[in-house]
């Protein structure tokens, strides 16, 4: 069927194209000269056959088809050319009238047959006109019948849309006020308040859903349902069992509607038909596929929920369910602030502790330096100088005692709230003979220059009799002492009375506790003076103040286990109590410390780069009889040490710093090391009691010592080391 039709589309178009008109009379006559041909090939010879009869035919059809001039072309060609190419081939004696009549004949031919065609072309148009006719009428028919139905849909659905815009805007309007609530009863009032008034509902509330009891409790009921709460026993936190009901499929996660509790024989449904209501819609409020609660909406009248409105809910409980989280976030979220920004707080206060460590880490190498000479030659002296008058053994037993306390001081500075470490040994303390060095160390503050300033302040020292010993850092102990001496006469600018009372609190091995308190009657705290005092860098002072005082002491305190107890108020003086524990061992049973180990004499390499620290070294490890070689940075301790050991002249020991320029301590060990694994190597550093506390000892040294040096340790080590 497709190649007739394909056959039929090519014979049309090769029909009407232009120079089908020309070839058609060469065809046509072509025909007729073969089958005269074949013709005269079939019949005897002498038979005359009326062939004009091929030819007139030939030029009918072409006329007919071709038009005027392709019948022209065939009548010449049939009159004038064959006889003229073909010799011999005559059909007749041609005649000028002969070629005239058939001329005439073939216009006429043509004629006819465009009339014919023009005439059978205006009835298929007429006809084809017709049927489109037709065809329009019955497709305009359809397309008004399709009119109207799309007008009737596009009111529906304008009246679907209407109404899905108005719910659109009245859930968007919920989810704004919801929005604005950080509590969840005031999101559920919202919420159930916006359906009574817009949607609207006879009944209306919000149950929690525990779990647990497979119950649902009551938690918010819309104010226009308070009329149906008796009649429903549906009060605030009442609980509602759940069965084999719709209740049971909400809490699983399903949208139930109810078109007519009368059908359903369980409690609840039963329970609202009792108060009136026939069709019911339970939403669940599900976060996260859990379901934590369930929106209940009633109506009064049977199927009075329609699809749209079902919807609607269930959009709504999502956003209420929603918001509710946001709401329990928000309250874990401030929940959590407030503990972050309590712990900040806390971490601030450490931070700034720790950055003031840090500075003084990097002063306190210097700062021990500076002091080692003295403390050298002031443990020299009292050794050594059995002579000294006793008040001159007193001035330098109190400056030895000041170099240790500066010591301890800027090597602490950073670790002020962190407990003791466990390498520092906490030893048997005196606390009355402490505070007797306390008054008399304070002695220029709180006489001799209050009387400067014309006042007077007496200070008077209660102490407790056979007090047992503590165990503690007495410098440490001391320093918060002083401290807080100074913060007593700073709070008396018009005089008053400063008593230092130590006392021993009964109790058991636990709870026993010795009593050590600073009492002024000066201007007193108030309460956020009391609240903050124990803050680094917090001061009442003025630019007198730097705030370290009273937080130096919370972190003594804190190192020591012990406790620090404030009673103030503004106008009637302050009060601080040190409660000390008071351990096993008392200072009675305390023992005696070690006799000191005298080395035997050794040849001694000493490096460092600060001159003072060298001579004052020198002349100490000399006066015990040993012979020294001093090295003026670390490359010249290394090449002293090179040139001893090619000499075969070998150093017993080798004491180095730690912190010098272009070759420190650690190089010189190495290369000690390297040189002779066998000699010992000691660090004297101001950072040592941090290095050994943090356990950084480095691999080439065999005994790490703090500066300022004590001239026991350093034998103790020697002794140890190369005895």
């Amino acid at each position: 069927m497709r190649f007739r039709q394909s056959c039929a589309r090519f014979f049309r178009a090769l029909w009407k194209h232009p120079l089908t008109g020309y070839v058609l009379p060469f065809a046509a006559v072509g025909a007729a000269v073969g089958i005269q041909f074949i013709v005269a090939r079939m019949l005897p010879a002498g038979v005359d056959v009326p062939y004009v009869v091929l030819y007139l035919t030939a030029l009918g059809l072409t006329a007919w088809f071709g038009g005027y001039i392709s019948g022209v072309i065939a009548c010449m060609l049939i009159m004038v050319g064959l006889p003229a190419l073909t010799p011999g081939f005559r059909l007749s004696q041609v005649a000028p009238g002969q070629v005239t009549l058939v001329l005439i004949l073939s216009l006429v031919i043509s004629l006819v047959a465009r009339t014919q065609r023009r005439k059978r072309e205006v009835l298929i148009h007429a006809d084809e006109l017709d049927r489109q006719v037709h065809s329009r009428t019955a497709e305009l028919a359809q397309a008004v019948e399709a009119l109207k139905a799309e007008v009737g849909e596009h009111k529906r659905t304008e009246q679907q849309l209407q109404t899905q815009l108005e719910r659109l805007s009245l859930l968007d309007q919920i989810t704004r006020a919801i929005g604005e609530r950080q509590d969840l009863r005031s999101i559920f009032q919202v919420a159930i308040r916006s359906l009574e008034d817009n949607l609207p509902i006879d009944f209306g509330c919000v149950c929690r859903y525990d779990a647990v009891n497979e119950e649902l409790i009551v938690t918010c009921v819309g104010l226009e349902s308070e009329a149906l709460v008796t009649e429903l026993a549906m009060a605030q936190n009442a609980r509602i069992r759940l069965d084999q009901n719709g209740l049971s499929r909400c809490v699983r996660g399903q949208l139930v509607y109810e078109a007519d509790v009368r059908e359903l024989d369980f409690p609840f449904p039963q329970r609202l038909l009792r108060g009136g209501v026939r069709a019911m819609v339970a939403a669940p409020l599900l976060f996260e596929s859990q379901v934590f609660g369930v929106l209940v909406a009633a109506r009064r009248a049977p199927n009075s929920f329609s699809s749209g409105e079902c919807e609607f809910l269930r959009q709504l409980s999502e956003h209420v369910a929603l918001a509710a989280k946001q709401a329990e976030v928000h309250s874990a979220l401030q929940q959590a602030y407030d503990d972050l920004r309590r712990t900040q707080q806390a971490v601030m206060q450490q931070e700034r502790l720790r950055v003031l460590g840090q500075m003084a880490s990097g002063v306190a190498h210097d700062i021990n330096n500076a002091i080692s000479p003295v403390a050298v030659y002031t443990e020299m002296l009292l050794e050594r100088e059995t002579n000294l008058s006793p008040r001159i053994r007193e001035y330098l037993e109190t400056t030895q005692r000041s170099i240790g306390d500066v010591a301890h001081t800027v090597a602490r500075l950073r670790e002020f709230y962190r407990q003791h470490e466990p390498e520092l040994a906490l030893t048997p303390v005196d606390v009355n003979s402490l505070v007797q060095q306390v008054v008399d160390l304070t002695h220029a503050r709180w006489s001799d220059m209050a009387l400067q300033r014309g006042v007077v302040i007496q200070l008077r020292p209660e102490l407790g009799s056979n007090l047992p010993a503590i165990a503690g850092i007495e410098s440490e102990i001391r320093e918060a002492l002083i401290n807080l001496v100074f913060n007593a006469v700073d709070a008396m600018p018009d005089g008053g009375t400063l008593t230092v009372r130590t006392k021993a609190t009964p109790g058991d091995a636990k709870t026993r506790r010795l009593d050590v308190e600073v009492a002024d009657t000066g201007v007193g705290m108030d309460q956020e003076t009391r609240r903050r005092c124990l803050e680094p860098f917090f001061t009442t002072k003025g630019e007198r103040g730097t705030g370290l005082g009273l937080a130096m002491v919370y972190g003594v305190m804190r190192r020591h286990n012990a406790e620090i107890e404030m009673d103030s108020a503004a106008g009637t003086g302050t009060t601080v109590r040190l409660r000390f524990p008071i351990p096993a061992m008392t200072a009675r049973e305390a023992l005696s410390p070690a006799s000191d180990r005298m080395p035997p004499r050794l040849r001694i390499l000493s490096v460092d780069d600060d001159p003072l620290l060298i001579k004052s070294l020198r002349d100490a490890l000399e006066a015990d009889g040993h012979a020294v070689v001093s090295a003026h940075g670390g490359q010249q301790g290394i090449d002293i040490f090179r040139e001893a050991q090619e000499r075969e002249e070998r150093f017993a020991v080798v004491i180095t710093d730690l912190g010098m320029p272009y070759v420190d301590g650690h190089r010189v060990a190495s290369a000690v090391k390297q040189e002779s694994p066998s000699t010992p190597v000691i660090m004297l550093t101001g950072w040592g009691q941090r290095m050994i506390a943090d356990g950084e000892i480095p691999p080439h040294v065999d005994r790490v010592l703090n500066k300022p040096p004590k001239l026991r340790e350093l034998r103790t080590a020697l002794a140890e080391l190369a005895g």
